[in-house]
């Protein structure tokens, strides 16, 4: 039986991984339709992408939701869009690396907030060394793209304590699909004002949908069988490793380089998360089950 667990607990770890280099590797294809759809362009396909997803495995009773519900689903929506705007709007202006980075300063915050562990300030303080020596700032430095990041970073947040309280409210995930509809139709206007203006090729297109597919459809996928198999402390782990994989993917598929004095800063961050986002109270154990049984959604509290 125990060696049962491990091997359940490593191949939900391998999964893990697999998950964090496909998001990694599709913000990645994405970037090459950024000259012509844009980064909200991208953006808007890939909600509608993980709109898709989500709808054909949760089946949303949208009908059946209640006013709380859909208050609590529509600023799950609105943290959903904004976050993905910044962070692609960064990955644009200051590369995939950087931005990953100072977005999982999101997590790191919740996580610190939520347990108080004397470890998790340790956390905080490596990583906020961990992207001075990232960003090393001088005038030539992008501010706003940094800015955008630290926005995606908050938003990061916000949506991991309202997919909590969606979680608690509606059954399942019909509560994060119906978000992902919302954002999506949000996102809308924007990708056919792009459409209009730009006319985009058709290889934009096929990047953005690609995109979409390593950044949405497999991840969640995945997703779907390891929140139900793995420990927190395993997830934490391999949410951890999420900055390093982008550093390394935007130097092997976008030739993006950093000095090393900016690895050495993604790896403090990457330390920093590892040890807050481990343990049942830190944001990873807080990630919500993944429950599909049938029957009435959960009695508002």
């Amino acid at each position: 039986m125990t060696n049962w667990i491990k091997g359940r607990q490593g191949r939900g770890f391998s999964l893990i991984v697999a998950s964090a280099l496909s998001t990694q590797s599709g913000a990645a294809v994405g970037s090459f339709a950024f000259g012509t759809l844009g980064p909200l362009g991208v953006v808007a396909i890939r909600q509608m992408a993980a709109a898709l997803v989500l709808c054909a495995i949760a089946r949303p009773k949208l009908r059946s939701f209640s006013g709380a519900q859909w208050r609590a689903v529509a600023l799950l929506a609105f943290f959903f869009a904004v976050m993905n705007a910044a962070l692609y709007t960064a990955i644009d202006r200051v590369g995939l690396g950087t931005a990953v980075t100072i977005e999982f300063l999101g997590p790191l915050a919740v996580a610190a907030w939520s347990s108080r562990r004397g470890r998790d300030y340790v956390g905080v303080g490596l990583a906020m060394l961990g992207v001075v020596m990232l960003i090393q700032p001088s005038p030539t430095t992008d501010f706003v793209g940094i800015g955008v990041a630290l926005v995606a970073a908050v938003c990061w947040a916000g949506y991991i304590l309202t997919n909590r309280e969606v979680g608690r409210l509606v059954e399942g995930v019909q509560g994060t699909a119906a978000a992902t509809i919302l954002s999506s139709l949000g996102m809308l206007p924007v990708l056919v004002a792009i459409i209009w203006q730009v006319q985009p090729p058709p290889e934009a297109y096929v990047f953005a949908c690609v995109a979409g597919l390593l950044a949405t459809a497999i991840p969640y996928a995945f997703d779907l069988v390891v929140l139900r198999h793995v420990s927190p402390l395993i997830f934490g782990v391999g949410m951890s490793l999420h900055p390093l994989f982008g550093g390394i993917i935007g130097l092997l598929l976008l030739n993006q380089q950093l000095p090393l004095v900016s690895w050495g800063g993604i790896l403090l961050v990457v330390l920093s998360n590892g040890l807050t986002l481990t343990g049942a109270r830190s944001a990873a154990g807080a990630a919500p089950r993944l429950r599909f049984r049938r029957g009435r959604r959960r009695p508002l509290r």
